[in-house]
């Protein structure tokens, strides 16, 4: 499957929740967050062949495995926290979706601060040097 599938099922989905409003709105939302799992699951499986390429850099750089890891948390808290916010969001809860938000970019900065922290004492070693 490609971008095109992704988009052709995304697309059906949207055009049935919408001629499924008039009759059952509910089933409408039903069917678009079942596509919207669908698309879901199809990225998840195609993180794999971007964290065989990025294994790669990281081997050929030799970068410590900490950042790998640290770079995976927060794709995997940004693509999490869109996907829930916008099912919120779609269902008419936009408070809701804007905390998930939120809290998804609050995490992010967590996960990411010993990083941040690592880099600033690598620049204070190079600037009292």
């Amino acid at each position: 499957m490609s971008i095109i599938t992704v988009a052709a099922v995304g697309t059906a989905a949207v055009l049935l929740a919408s001629l499924m409003k008039g009759v059952r709105g509910e089933y409408g939302f039903f069917l678009a967050v079942g596509a919207g799992l669908f698309i879901f699951f199809y990225g998840v499986q195609k993180l794999d062949g971007i964290i065989q390429v990025i294994k790669e850099i990281q081997a050929a750089l030799r970068l410590d495995n900490v950042y790998f890891v640290t770079l995976m948390k927060m794709v995997g808290i940004t693509y999490i926290g869109e996907f829930a916010s916008g099912i919120c969001k779609d269902s008419g809860c936009s408070f809701l979706g804007s905390q998930i938000e939120i809290f998804g970019k609050l995490s992010i900065l967590a996960v990411s601060a010993p990083v941040v922290l690592a880099l600033l004492q690598t620049l204070e070693t190079f600037l009292t040097a």
